[in-house]
This record gives structure tokens, sequence and C-alpha cells, in this order.
């Protein structure tokens, strides 16, 4: 029996983005994990299936007969109460669609991890951010939104677990871990979290008094749906969702900035690539470009006040993405008309470099200087 997960875990390990999601999830005490693999994000189910905690904390891991079985298999775990998660890559996203809109709108914790790849259609198994959109304003049907966190290192996709659980149970919606496939695949030194025990029976009753039992002695619903007839009531459901939203848009914004004090310049970017911008500007600054950066952390909800009140004091700002545009249009939603908003992105699994990045920047707002 692997006693692994019974020991301190304080000490510095090399693994994957994925290795480090599967780990996390096994000491945060997660009761089920379904999944279907796909590229390149398969690590994860590989990890969980080869540290077989069934043994050892009592977590189900079951390989499902597709991403569309699986999240209805999260759709069932969640409604009782369990700590319950899935993870795809970006086609395999689309399909759970449907599922992650029942999940929203039957008021249910879900962790969801989106390793993302090229697309549109099945694309490339290379890196890429363009499920922004699928993830941000709500890829299903619907008026819903998910909590959406980017980790740009493998430290934060072990991080990301924790937070992404404890988010989601707190405002009893779903929330997903938004990775590209660099950092899904890259090695880093991470610390892991510390183990917390499995809830048991007693204390999900007590923690999620809405959870499903099947058993109607209990006074508790026996069904969780997401259905509802009557107008008037999905109205006010609606409007329940909505003030759950507004909470979150008001409580759980995360960002960081480098250099930007003293920024002549902005570059928005998340993910790897803000990894890659920041290498950027540190070359620029040598040089006397003051430039700075805004990572968004919370992809949803996103830093609109923050980048608005950077963007006052200067004169240009620069997204950067994998992909043909998409969070550019939160950027200009953040700072208005007056100000310049430009692009620079790669496509296709292409991963830009930090000259390619200031040779946009000085393309567009430097008048070709040097950097």
């Amino acid at each position: 029996m692997n006693t692994e997960y019974n020991k301190p875990k304080s000490e510095v390990r090399l693994m994957k983005g994925n290795e480090a999601i599967a780990h996390a999830a096994i000491l945060y005490g997660c009761d089920g994990y379904f999944g279907y693999p796909i590229t390149p994000q398969s690590e994860i189910l590989e990890t969980l299936e080869a540290e077989m905690p069934w043994e050892t904390t009592g977590m189900v891991v079951l390989q499902a007969e597709s991403e569309i079985a699986s999240i209805n298999m999260v759709y069932g775990g969640a409604a009782t109460g369990k700590a319950v998660m899935t993870s795809s890559s970006s086609p395999g996203i689309s399909l759970m669609q449907e599922g992650i809109s029942y999940l929203a709108a039957s008021e249910l914790p879900a962790l969801i991890v989106n390793v993302m790849r090229g697309g549109p259609g099945l694309g490339t198994i290379h890196p890429s951010q363009s499920d922004y959109f699928q993830a941000t304003k709500g890829g299903g049907h619907g008026d819903y939104h998910l909590i959406v966190l980017a980790p740009s290192s493998v430290q934060e996709m072990a991080d990301f677990v924790s937070l992404g659980f404890d988010l989601s149970f707190k405002y009893r919606t779903p929330s997903m871990i938004l990775a590209d496939g660099i950092v899904g695949q890259m090695m880093e030194k991470v610390v892991l979290p510390p183990m917390r025990p499995r809830r048991t029976a007693d204390e999900i009753a007590r923690q999620c008094p809405w959870a499903a039992t099947g058993d109607p002695s209990k006074r508790r619903p026996t069904t969780v749906p997401s259905l509802e007839l009557a107008s008037a009531i999905m109205e006010k459901n609606n409007e329940r969702f909505q003030e759950t939203y507004r909470k979150i848009e008001k409580n759980e914004v995360r960002y960081q900035t480098y250099f930007t004090d003293d920024a002549e310049y902005l570059i928005v970017a998340f993910g790897s690539v803000a990894r890659i911008c920041l290498k950027a500007i540190e070359e620029a600054r040598k040089q006397g470009h003051k430039i700075g950066l805004i990572r968004p952390i919370t992809l949803w909800p996103f830093p609109y006040d923050a980048i608005n009140e950077v963007s006052s004091h200067v004169k240009g700002i620069l997204v950067v993405e994998l992909n043909a545009g998409q969070m550019i249009e939160d950027v200009r939603l953040a700072v208005g008309r007056d100000k310049k908003v430009t692009h620079f992105g790669r496509m296709g699994g292409i991963i830009p470099n930090p000259s390619e990045i200031l040779n946009a920047l000085s393309k567009e707002f430097l008048n070709n200087q040097e950097v």
C-alpha cells in the first residue's frame, strides 16, 4: 500500500504541472476524479492511477468512456456534496459544456481543469490560450460564469487545486483551472500542500445542507435538477445566480503587477506567456524603456479596475496571448476607447520569445526604437 500521503509535504519536489494537479487533488481530500485522456493533460489521470489514492485516502479515480460521461459523473458526485473534479483539454472541454452549464444551474461546486491546446477543431496537441472565450464567457448556454484561475507555474498548478475547490464550495459554482499546455507539461520545483483529511458524511451534511441524499427521510433533496418549467421561478433562479456572481466580482479578483509604478507602457498577459513577457520587460528596462506588466490570475472575475488604474498613467497597452486576440476584448473594456490597446499573439502551438514581444512593442508604441 502506498503510504506516501501520510508523510509531511514541506519538501521540494520536481514534477510536471499536470502531476502537481494530481498530487494536490489527493492531498486536498478530493473525493472523486472522473476523466478521459487527451493530450496535453493526460498525466493528471495517469498520475492518479499510478498513485492509487483509493488505497490511502479513499478517493475514487475513474476513467470514463468519454468527456461527456465524465462531466455528468462530476454532476452526480457534486450533487451529493462531494469534492469532485475532472480534467481535459480544449476539444474535450467543448464536449463538457452542457454538463458544465447544468452544474452552474444547479449551483453545484466542482473543479474542472483545462490544459489548453490549439484549435479550432482537433487542432494541434501543442500549447495554446485560445480557450479564453470558452472559459470566461460561459462556453455553454445560459447566463452563467465559472471562476477561472490561470496558473503560470507548476507551484500555482498545485496551489490552485485547493483554491479552486474552496471558492467553488464557498459560492456553490464550478471553478476552472485554465492552464496552457506549457504549464501542464513543464517541470519545475514545487512544494505540495499539507494533507487534508477527507470530510466525513456528517461533516458533508453540516457543510452542504443542499446536498442530495436519495433518502426522503433526511428532509433533504432527493434530486438536484437544473430544469425549471415555471418562467417566473427560473427568472428568480437567474437573479440569484447573478447576485452570487456580483459577490465573486467584488471579493475574488486576483492579479499580479510588475514594474507598474513608473511604467510608460503596459503589457497584459496571463499563464506562461506572462513569464515570457516579464523576461522581455527586464531586457527592455536595461535599455531604459519603462514597461510594466499586469498578470490576471482570475480571468473571471477579471481585474478591470486594476488595469484601468494602471492605464491612467501609461501611453499604450500591448496584450500578449497564444491566440488571435481574446483577452484583449476585456482589456479594452477595462480602459475604454481613449487608450491605445493592441495585440500580439502566436497561434498553432508556436511560443513567442522575448525578442518577438519587444519587437511588437517597438513597432506599436516606440516608433521602432531598438529594444
